[in-house]
């Protein structure tokens, strides 16, 4: 896109890292939290339970501690399209529209950007592991594989729509 006769720069959006450095540290303390329910062997329920938090909270942390390493930033919106660090990489003429989606579980939510994709069956094709092992899941909720968290972004999910429709102008975009 040119605006005034300058061609646009790429916007990049970081990790925000502080929420997820708290991220981490809420999954280290579920891990030992299921080590201290394997070690307390007090009931049944709560060595299943130990059972289960470990293994899911360890890759968790793994994953978080991985991005917090990296030294890529998590988005970034250009001419050509976007870069997501854990959906990888998406021309405009991919994506029919982008809405920002709530999900609720129970007394919370988490505010989604989900692109809308022309052909979804052509990205997940290609999109990373574990894009593609969470995309039945996805779509059981509703969702279509191209969800992003903004958890992990530095704005609301508000601004980076508004810098979506700065590059691609015309762009579908529902708030």
């Amino acid at each position: 896109m040119i605006e005034n006769g300058v061609p646009l720069s790429p916007t990049v959006y970081p990790l925000a890292k502080g929420r997820v450095w708290a991220m981490l540290a809420g999954s280290l303390v579920f891990v030992a939290l299921g080590i201290g329910f394997l070690v307390a062997h007090s009931t049944v329920k709560m060595t299943v339970a130990g059972a289960l938090a470990v293994p899911f909270f360890g890759f968790c942390s793994v994953s978080i501690a991985q991005r917090l390493l990296r030294a890529r930033p998590e988005l970034v919106l250009d001419d050509a399209g976007v870069d997501h660090a854990r959906l990888g990489r998406f021309g405009w003429d991919e994506i029919a529209a982008v809405r920002i989606r709530v999900q609720r579980v129970r007394n919370t939510s988490q505010r989604l950007i989900e692109l809308v994709l022309h052909d979804p069956e052509a990205y997940l094709a290609r999109a990373p592991k574990l894009v593609r092992s969470t995309a039945s899941t996805n779509a059981r909720l509703g969702f279509g594989p191209a969800v992003m968290a903004t958890n992990t972004l530095p704005v609301p999910p508000e601004a980076v729509l508004d810098a979506m429709r700065r590059h691609r102008p015309g762009l579908a975009a529902q708030h």
